[in-house]
This record gives C-alpha cells, structure tokens and sequence, in this order.
C-alpha cells in the first residue's frame, strides 16, 4: 500500500476547499406569480395589458354588497391570478370606477367593481363590502379557480378610498391597497400592515391632501411599503375617467406586492422625480 506524503495530502485538501468555494450557487426559484411578459414603461402606460379578458355580472342579490362587474383574463395556462376589490365613492356606482376593471384585468389580475348597498354608505361600510365582494370572488364567483385566494387587494375612490384602508386594516392578509383621492374621518392608520399606495390631488377640495391624503400616508408604520403620489393640476374626481398615471402606479404596485414580482420596482423606486403628471412622489424604498 502506497501513502501519499504530507504535503500532497495538503495540497489535495486545498484543491478540494478551493473546489467548493468556486462550484456555481444554486439559484434561488423563479417567482410563481409572475404573469406576463417583462414590463416595460410603454406596457404599464397602455390602455390593455398582455392578456385578453372577458366579463360576468354579478347581480345585486349577491349577499354583502351591491352587485358589481368581474373582469378576468380569460386564458387557463397562465396559472390562477392575484384579485382585487374596487368600490366607488359617496353617491358613485360602479360605471364611476369602472375603467380601471379593464385596465387591470389586462394585466394579469381578477377584479370586480362593485356597486354598494346605499350610494350613501360611509368608507367603513364600503370596508365591509370590498371584503365581501373578495370573499365572493374567491369562494362564490364562476371564476373562483382563476384566482389564488392569497393574493388579494383593494382598492377605491373617495369613500371608497377611505374604505380600502378600512379594509386593509381589518384583514391583514391583504397584500396591497390602493385608496384614490380617498375620504375618511380617521387619519391616523398606524396599525396597517398592507403595502399601500396612497393617491391625491393637488386641486382636490372635497378630500383635500392635507386634510386626507397626506395624513394617512404619513400616519402608516414606517416600516410598511408605502408610496404617496400627488397628481398635479388634478381633481377629486381625477380616478373617475382613464388616468394613464394613475394606471401606471397602480398596476406596478399590484404586481409588485400581490405577484410579487420584482420586474416592476423599477417603476417605483427611486421615487419619480415631480413632472406634468406628479406634483409630489414619495416613497420607502427599496421595498422589502
């Protein structure tokens, strides 16, 4: 039996530590949720995404809201699709929000607009009905299996603005929420743990910025993903009528919080600088 000598033993021992450092990482998973192909700023600015959609009606006997509009993608290999609730505001149906349903099932997303029990009922109110409305979808609706119950979101102008942070706040689990010129007499917000994107006007006098948008911004945890996007020369009733720059950080904030999907953090962070469309952008990146 042959012995190798003592500096061959060591010199094999180091090609082999030297072999294990330098062997190629194993890489992480793809993201399942990804939906889509790579954004990029022309794709979140369309008026359609990448995907064809279809619509259902569902009527006002439903139990816990008004009744409302779904529109889904209508392709079944893709996988299941994040959803998101979306309420008008005081005295608005659901034609009042209507276009963004569209707009973002487009995209790779289940969503409903609803319309409310009252045109009068209050954002807490609205809160309840955006959580039935994803109930309905996830556990009643005809297209329930096109959706992953655990990717969900919320959403709302006005009252129903207000509303969608009600509901953030009340079901954690959400994953994003996107409250539009909202309204609300509560303006502190810091038990919130839903990723939130919170949208005002500068020319807004029914929920003026300073009053409502700013203040629930500022109240959220700091720690939480959050954004604040100002529109300039913008109206209360500015998410009534397609609006490519309110569409344009909505989706990213949808995709990036309810897929999950990296590709579009590049549309929020570094924050925007302020331009003809953003009269202030603010924002906690990089988000984690």
């Amino acid at each position: 039996m042959k012995f190798r000598s003592l500096a061959t033993t060591v010199t094999l021992a180091a090609a082999l530590v030297g072999a294990a450092v330098t062997a190629p990482p194993v890489l992480a998973a793809e993201n399942p949720y990804e939906r889509g192909p790579a954004p990029t700023t022309s794709s979140i600015e369309a008026s359609r995404g990448p995907f064809a959609t279809a619509t259902t009606t569902v009527p006002s006997t439903v139990t816990g809201f008004g009744g409302g509009t779904i529109y889904y993608p209508t392709t079944t290999s893709a996988g299941t699709f994040g959803a998101v609730a979306i309420s008008p505001g005081y005295t608005g149906r659901q034609s009042s929000i209507s276009w963004l349903g569209p707009r973002l099932a487009s995209q790779g997303f289940v969503v409903i607009t609803i319309d409310t029990n009252s045109i009068y009922d209050q954002p807490d109110s609205r809160a309840t009905q955006l959580l039935a409305a994803l109930d309905y979808l996830t556990q009643r609706s005809t297209v329930r299996t096109r959706i992953d119950a655990s990717r969900l979101g919320v959403m709302g102008h006005s009252m129903g603005g207000g509303g969608s942070l009600r509901a953030a706040s009340q079901r954690p689990a959400l994953q994003a929420a996107i409250p539009l010129t909202g309204w609300h007499t509560d303006k502190t917000w810091g038990e919130v743990q839903v990723p939130t994107l919170v949208v005002g006007a500068d020319n807004d006098s029914v929920a003026p910025v300073a009053s409502h948008s700013e203040p629930f911004y500022t109240s959220l945890p700091a720690t939480l993903d959050k954004a604040y996007l100002e529109l300039r020369n913008a109206n209360h009733f500015a998410p009534n009528s397609s609006n490519t720059t309110i569409a344009k950080y909505s989706v990213s904030w949808l995709k990036r919080f309810i897929d999950n999907d990296t590709r579009y953090e590049q549309f929020l962070c570094p924050a925007p600088a302020p331009n003809l469309q953003i009269a202030e952008y603010r924002d906690t990146c990089p988000h984690s």
